[in-house]
């Protein structure tokens, strides 16, 4: 992930595996819509391990792709899974999102997706990204917002966990309610013709593979994977966790429900 400060949820094993499997669960909502025109040259801004790589790279095979990341460690498993789902429209290099090496005016499509959120200067980033794209042509990003994130069972303990969740991100420059900034994020950076698409995941038990794939294995997998931090600092005692954990899992269950808003914002950079 490209970012100007910590990644608050680490690099692990397991934090890649919560990201290839948030990406398996949500391309089609995020992604069912991301198709460029034949023969572009589109860059990938913070691509991490690739999770949402593979999905662009495979949904338009005539288009190639410039993915950069900040870290090497990051782009060789992007690599690999690019790779190993047998797509070679993808050109992986080591950047900066503030310090892009591209000339400007390079890029028929810009895509960012879950980057901006860890940045403590995203308007900076968007002005960095407008530059590297052509008159007349897109930039889209994607984020999530945790204030969206409401359950049934209601729990307390869960609604503080996913706050210390919050604090810890602002706490490293970055914003987990950034979703519902998109709009003015994009028209502040100059991107004219800015549009956004609420992306709503509902889960109740009627969609067993959401359940498994968002509920417990994305967003709860995301709030346990900040456990150490938490009570570390204090924001929470290991009984309080652990209950606030119990209480996301609680709304996987048979009459659970859980509910989570994505945000998904394009914009043009003036001709």
């Amino acid at each position: 992930m490209t970012t100007s400060g910590p990644y608050v949820h680490g690099y692990s094993q397991r934090e890649s595996l919560r990201l290839g499997d948030q990406a398996t669960t949500l391309a089609e909502l995020l992604h069912h819509d991301q198709r460029y025109p034949e023969g572009s040259l589109v860059l990938e801004a913070g691509c991490g391990v690739g999770a949402q790589t593979v999905f662009l790279a495979g949904n338009n095979p005539d288009v190639s792709f410039v993915s950069v990341d900040i870290s090497p460690v990051s782009l060789k498993q992007a690599q690999s899974a690019v790779q190993s789902a047998g797509f070679g429209n993808v050109r992986f290099q080591q950047a900066d999102i503030f310090h892009l090496p591209f000339a400007d005016n390079t890029f028929d499509a810009v895509f960012v997706c879950f980057v901006l959120e860890h940045l403590s200067e995203p308007l900076k980033a968007l002005a960095e990204l407008k530059r590297v794209v052509k008159p007349g042509k897109t930039i889209t990003a994607i984020e999530g917002d945790h204030g969206s994130a409401y359950f049934y069972p209601d729990s307390a303990f869960a609604r503080r966990a996913i706050q210390c969740l919050v604090d810890l991100q602002s706490a490293g420059g970055g914003d987990a309610l950034i979703g519902r900034r998109l709009y003015p994020l994009l028209a502040g950076a100059g991107f004219e013709n800015v549009a956004v698409s609420p992306r709503v995941v509902y889960v109740d038990s009627s969609r067993p593979q959401w359940v498994e794939g968002f509920t417990k294995n994305t967003f709860t997998a995301m709030v346990e994977g900040v456990q150490e931090q938490v009570i570390a600092s204090g924001m929470m005692d290991s009984a309080g966790w652990k209950q606030a954990v119990a209480d996301l899992y609680r709304a996987a269950e048979a009459d659970g429900v859980f509910n989570y808003t994505f945000f998904k914002a394009t914009g043009v950079k003036p001709a």
